[in-house]
């Protein structure tokens, strides 16, 4: 599996977003977090924002709806230029619509369980689904610490995807960092979302790449 790394932009500056998201250019995507203050207690940013930064960079755009109700937004993000569109499980929204609405844009449907939610309970959208998101922390904010007890779950939605023969992405996010990216990758996730790990340091270009190759030299290996 490739490894990918989608650095979140919840963690940088947002006064020179812009100038932040130029520093990671050789990232494979951007990782943009959603949040309503009522799925999770935290809002961030919304289309105007997402919008405008599509005009700023040709990356990748893993945009994540930490939403009550996902389906209601899918044009509108869209329309501002996401590429890929994660949604939760445990939204209000049917996540059948969710997915189907998202292909019906052309873009690419992705779902994410929280930490409390087991991995079966994506198991029937697999199959219509590019990518899994598996959360190691609880959502809501930026620079937790990284839940090792999801392991386990990473493994368990691998092996399921290779037993329905599937060339599926699974995305790990929160706490990754040099120490934790080469754990995630282990048990089975090859996109590895890390915010202040990259944007905190000294140069973050350089972090995506050491982060990349910590993964790529551990993948797997712990199945």
């Amino acid at each position: 599996m490739d490894i990918k790394i989608s650095p979140s932009i919840l963690s940088a500056d947002f006064a020179r977003l812009a100038q932040d998201v130029q520093q990671v250019k050789n990232a494979e995507m951007l990782h943009i977090d959603v949040m309503d203050g009522h799925f999770v207690p935290n809002i961030s940013i919304g289309v105007p924002v997402v919008k405008s930064l599509r005009k700023a960079t040709d990356l990748f755009f893993d945009v994540h709806l930490m939403i009550s109700d996902p389906l209601k937004y899918i044009g509108p993000f869209s329309d501002a230029g996401a590429d890929l569109i994660t949604f939760h499980v445990e939204s209000d929204s049917d996540p059948d619509e969710v997915i189907a609405a998202i292909r019906e844009r052309g873009k690419i449907p992705a779902v994410s369980v929280k930490p409390k939610t087991p991995a079966e309970a994506v198991f029937p959208y697999l199959d219509r689904v590019g990518m899994v998101l598996v959360m190691t922390v609880e959502p809501g904010f930026g620079g937790q610490s990284f839940m090792a007890d999801m392991l386990p779950k990473i493994k368990a939605l691998r092996c399921k995807a290779e037993e329905l023969g599937l060339h599926l992405d699974i995305q790990v996010d929160g706490g990754i960092d040099r120490e934790t990216a080469p754990q995630a990758a282990a048990a089975g996730a090859n996109v590895l979302v890390a915010g202040s790990a990259v944007f905190g340091a000294p140069d973050p270009a350089g972090m995506v790449d050491l982060l990349r190759q910590a993964a790529r030299d551990a993948y797997g290996s712990g199945r």
